[in-house]
């Protein structure tokens, strides 16, 4: 009877002790800052995070996608703490939402689009009114972002219409998901040229610019970022302020993002 009940005592205070350790593994798991982050992002935030984890001793997680695509996931429920938009328009969209909390939101980067080719190839090209795109591309494709959602399609197609010759090459725009999945098709050779950000360009040794793109022919490119309203993350607001501080400038400086106040 006696090792009975030191037997039940000793399962008892075992399955305690895993309950404790799964529960303290959920509690570091909670402690995590979860980042919805433009594509584009993906090198500068990755340095970034890797230096606010040695300096706080804290992680955060990053899910990289098309702005369109996160804001849509946040729509629809997925649990993040922060969210990183490529253009005003997707942070707007949640906004209108309540799904961002407004007095965290900010104006965090600015960038440029360039036009890409293979690096092996690239050959310098004029980028200005009236130029021939078209005839640059031949029977080839022009890579870009889905132009009707993702922030780099939209301001490319922009750009593309303010200097007159979005007409000429509107059917043979390949449509991306993201802008670095445009930048693969030029880094695998299926399109000739892409429009990309000049950002993305040091993400792959594949390409390189072949010109650049006026900034006064599309909208200024901007990096929104804000504190989702569901996060209950007590470390978000600290991780915010960190890439909005000197220390964290340098990562995006080095990778061609503009820091905007």
């Amino acid at each position: 009877m006696q090792n009975r009940r030191q037997w039940v005592k000793f399962a008892a205070v075992a399955v305690s002790a895993i309950w404790l350790g799964a529960t303290a593994g959920t509690a570091v798991a909670a402690e995590k800052v979860t980042v919805f982050a433009a594509a584009s992002m993906k090198n500068a935030l990755d340095a970034a995070n890797a230096e606010w984890a040695k300096e706080s001793g804290k992680e955060a997680v990053v899910s990289y996608a098309a702005s369109s695509a996160l804001a849509k996931q946040i729509e629809g429920g997925a649990p993040a703490d922060v969210f990183i938009s490529a253009d005003l328009d997707w942070m707007d969209y949640l906004a209108k939402k309540n799904l961002i909390k407004a007095d965290t939101r900010s104006n965090l980067l600015g960038n440029s689009i360039v036009l890409v080719a293979a690096k092996d190839k690239v050959k310098p090209v004029d980028i200005k009114q009236g130029f021939d795109l078209a005839g640059l591309l031949g029977d080839g494709k022009l890579a870009m972002g889905e132009v009707k959602s993702v922030p780099a399609g939209k301001y490319g197609k922009a750009a593309l219409e303010k200097l007159g010759v979005w007409s000429s090459v509107e059917g043979k725009v390949a449509g991306a998901e993201s802008v670095r999945a445009a930048l693969a098709l030029v880094s695998r050779g299926e399109a000739p040229f892409g429009i990309v950000y000049q950002t993305d360009v040091n993400a792959d040794p594949g390409v390189a610019v072949a010109g650049t793109f006026p900034a006064d022919s599309h909208p200024a490119i901007t990096y929104p970022i804000a504190i989702l309203s569901g996060s209950k993350n007590a470390d978000t607001a600290a991780y915010l302020d960190f890439l909005k501080s000197e220390k964290a400038a340098h990562f995006f400086t080095e990778q061609g993002f503009t820091i905007l106040k």
